[in-house]
């Protein structure tokens, strides 16, 4: 009687450390891809940002009033200065 009782309970605790070691791997693998998406979405982040930044220069030229000779220079400039911004932020990801 004694002896069932004491095979049951190490049944129950066998099954409750399989239980726990199963839960425990499934946590670690929940951390790395919340570590993962939370990566990327801070790069997603960056990027509209960086995009929002495009569309504020674009608005400055365009408002700018200036002849449209020096429109189109300051224009080629700027798309030069943000095409620059572009390899740098490219190379800084990396």
């Amino acid at each position: 009687m004694i002896h069932d009782e004491l095979q049951k309970l190490e049944k129950l605790v066998h099954q409750a450390s399989k239980k726990l070691l199963q839960l425990t791997e499934e946590n670690e693998q929940l951390k790395l891809k919340m570590t993962e998406m939370t990566a990327d979405l801070s790069q997603k982040e960056q990027e509209i940002e960086h995009f929002k930044n495009k569309i504020k220069i674009s608005n400055i030229v365009d408002s700018r009033p200036v002849n449209s000779g020096d429109s189109t220079e300051m224009s080629d400039l700027i798309n030069n200065y943000i095409q620059e911004i572009d390899h740098l932020i490219t190379y800084l990801s990396e």
